[in-house]
């Protein structure tokens, strides 16, 4: 199933160019009190809500997709976890264009680890507002995992079971000499959409294709077999030092190929078995 939040935040379920509209679900949602837990709830109450999205499709109403604005399908998420330099050709890009990325000496994920992202989280139709245009402001497209279930110290062996589904992720990057985790989280630089594909809808997460081109230029074209650390090992890696919570996000990592994009620009992204989004650029106003 592929679950969007849209409009007004809405809930629906994506079939071919339709969305069937099934926010009466919303209802079924546990009453919560301060202190809310953390994580997002209606991943938390994944399992029951599907039940509940099933018994009133029938008698849904249904909105064309092309006229939905589409938001990120994770309201609330914990954190939002990433992977730098996860494929080995892009620690080569990277190394090859070591003055635009403002590094010296570029490494890869075995000996960065992981970084935070905060929720900055914004869908496709919301787009990315570039705050300084005057630098390189690059589309880095990956795979995005949404966690199902809390979880710490997860085998490897049980990862793929924390997943609750996956999305489009991009993780858009400001090149300076700050911290990753400062000019990675910007306010919209994190895009997830268009939707979110259930877990059972993915076979083997570490065998997707997946593309950006930016107008009707092909940037970047990979496959998660090329990970450095696949989305089993980014699971079990991150939660010894996180405890993992329904509605987050890992991204996997983005491969070579990244570049700038500027106001004005589209950026078509598309993942196998999850789906395309389409996310325009824009400065700040």
């Amino acid at each position: 199933m592929k679950l969007c939040r849209f409009n007004d935040n809405r809930l629906g379920v994506v079939e071919g160019d339709q969305i069937i509209d099934v926010s009466a679900a919303l209802e079924r949602l546990p009453a919560q009190r301060w202190p809310l837990p953390p994580g997002d709830q209606l991943i938390s109450n994944l399992p029951e809500m599907l039940e509940a999205i099933k018994a009133i499709m029938p008698s849904a109403p249904t909105v064309s997709l092309d006229s939905a604005s589409l938001l990120s399908p994770i309201a609330n998420p914990n954190k939002v976890i990433g992977a730098p330099v996860n494929y080995y050709a892009h620690q080569q890009e990277a190394i090859e264009q070591s003055a635009d990325f403002a590094l010296k000496d570029i490494k890869t994920i075995e000996e960065y680890g992981l970084f935070l992202k905060t929720n900055v989280l914004v869908g496709p139709s919301e787009g990315v507002a570039l705050l300084f245009p005057e630098r390189r402001n690059d589309h880095e497209v990956e795979v995005a995992m949404i966690i199902g279930k809390q979880g710490k110290n997860i085998s490897k062996e049980d990862a793929l079971s924390y997943v609750a589904g996956y999305s489009i992720g991009l993780d858009m990057t400001v090149r300076g000499t700050e911290d990753r985790s400062l000019r990675k989280a910007i306010d919209s630089y994190a895009v997830l959409g268009p939707w979110m594909a259930t877990a059972d809808e993915i076979a083997d997460p570490d065998a997707l294709e997946f593309s950006i081109h930016v107008g009707d230029e092909l940037r970047q074209k990979s496959n998660t077999e090329k990970l450095i650390f696949s989305c089993v090992d980014l699971i079990a890696y991150a939660s010894i030092f996180y405890t993992l919570y329904p509605g987050d996000v890992i991204m996997t990592g983005t491969p070579e190929g990244v570049g700038p994009v500027a106001d004005g620009d589209v950026m078509h992204c598309w993942a196998q078995s999850i789906g395309e989004m389409h996310v325009p650029v824009r400065n700040v106003a």
